[in-house]
């Protein structure tokens, strides 16, 4: 009997366990398929990254030109930092800082005696510059950097007096004055010093008041230009491209570096104009292969279009040794006559270290074979001998820039 309801149980039950199995399988079907859309959908992710990788390296043309004729100014001036602690110029040694200070005495009514000797420790002279930018109006501030040209330590916690800037027609154009704020900290005391980044230049937030407008004009007549940060012969087709697909036969080029554009003579327009030209997306084109040297540095640097011929490099180390050791010579003990002689006894060794020999097959990336180099324990000034030789046997594929 219990085997029998043991049967039954089994019958009575098995549309259950089938129904219970059924929905298992159905779950475990829908999670693959969620998978294999998940890993399709990477997959196309992926493709359309590598097929468009153009669309990554547009740039706008405001990025890569700029208007003929709006431009920044330079402005200088000289002046005085005041509320130092007692680290300005030294008065015996810079007379300049003390005839400016009794000038400025001077002009504010204070007089003083003929042959007085000022010992100032408060007091530093400076030169104070800026950049007026393009269409800044009367009103507005700049800021300016204070840079001491006296024997100064420190212009820190100083207070710039009104100081006039000019630009190159000797016209004043700005007035600085404000707080004197500088990145560095210094200390001294007992014959030791601590310093901290520089302290003899400061910058003024704001510092400038603009008092003069230098006229700035947007194009002549009815065209504009449009001027390359680097002479590129395909970028500027490419841009021609660009602006008369917007705006038909409007762009003409005029060389490796300008572009002639046919704008609106309203200025409102032209301006609007101006602003569609300059969110235009275009790809540039690669710039030419070079490699800059900093020989005072020991740094190198190298843009991605950079790769080289088959070539193989061989370098090894040469190094002479010299010490030097004094000699001395001295009379024999019972000897009647002599003296005692100073001599220099010189030691000369020379070791040269295996070359090792590298073969580099062609279209090999400049990168791989510094990493390489490297490696292989080349030091700085031998990736710099490398680089020469390799430019001379006609290896590198590159401008080679030495700075």
């Amino acid at each position: 009997m219990k085997h029998k309801r043991w049967d039954g149980y089994l019958d009575s039950s098995y549309p259950f366990l089938l129904s219970k199995y059924s929905l298992i399988h159905t779950k475990s079907i829908i999670t693959s398929n969620v998978m294999k859309i998940q890993r399709t959908f990477i997959l196309l992710i992926l493709a359309f990254s590598f097929l468009l990788p153009g669309l990554c390296m547009a740039d706008r043309i405001k990025d890569l030109a700029s208007i003929q004729g709006v431009r920044s100014n330079q402005l200088i001036g000289y002046g005085l930092v005041v509320g130092l602690d007692g680290s300005g110029d030294m008065t015996t040694q810079t007379p300049f800082t003390v005839q400016s200070v009794i000038t400025m005495l001077g002009q504010l009514g204070v007089n003083l005696p003929p042959g007085t000797n000022l010992q100032l420790r408060n007091v530093a002279a400076v030169m104070v510059t800026a950049t007026l930018p393009a269409f800044t109006k009367p009103g507005q501030q700049i800021d300016v950097t204070v840079s001491s040209m006296g024997n100064a330590k420190s212009l820190r916690g100083g207070t710039l007096l009104m100081t006039p800037l000019k630009g190159i027609d000797n016209q004043v154009y700005a007035f600085a004055q404000g707080n004197v704020l500088v990145g560095g900290i210094g200390a001294a005391a007992g014959g030791s010093s601590v310093q901290v980044n520089h302290l003899s230049v400061g910058r003024v937030t704001g510092g400038a008041l603009v008092e003069r407008e230098i006229p700035t004009t947007v194009g002549q007549g009815d065209y504009i230009n449009l001027e390359l940060n680097s002479t590129d012969f395909t970028t500027v087709h490419r841009i021609v491209d660009a602006i008369n697909q917007l705006h038909p036969s409007t762009a003409t080029p005029i060389d490796g570096r300008m572009v002639q554009v046919k704008a609106p003579t309203n200025n409102s327009q032209r301006i609007a104009f101006i602003a569609q030209i300059e969110s235009l997306d275009i790809n540039p084109a690669k710039p030419t292969a070079k490699v800059i040297v900093n020989s005072r540095t020991g740094s190198v640097v190298m843009n991605q279009t950079v790769t080289l011929e088959s070539s193989a490099i061989a370098h090894g180390n040469l190094s002479i040794i010299i010490n030097t050791e004094p000699v001395i010579s001295q009379p024999g003990p019972f000897a009647q006559r002599g003296e005692t002689v100073v001599t220099q006894r010189s030691q000369v060794e020379i070791r040269t270290d295996e070359g090792n020999l590298m073969l580099l097959p062609n279209g090999a990336n400049l990168g791989e074979v510094v990493k390489a180099l490297t490696a292989i324990g080349a030091t700085t000034q031998d990736l710099l001998s490398i680089l020469q030789a390799l430019k001379a046997a006609g290896s590198l594929r590159a401008d080679l820039e030495i700075i």
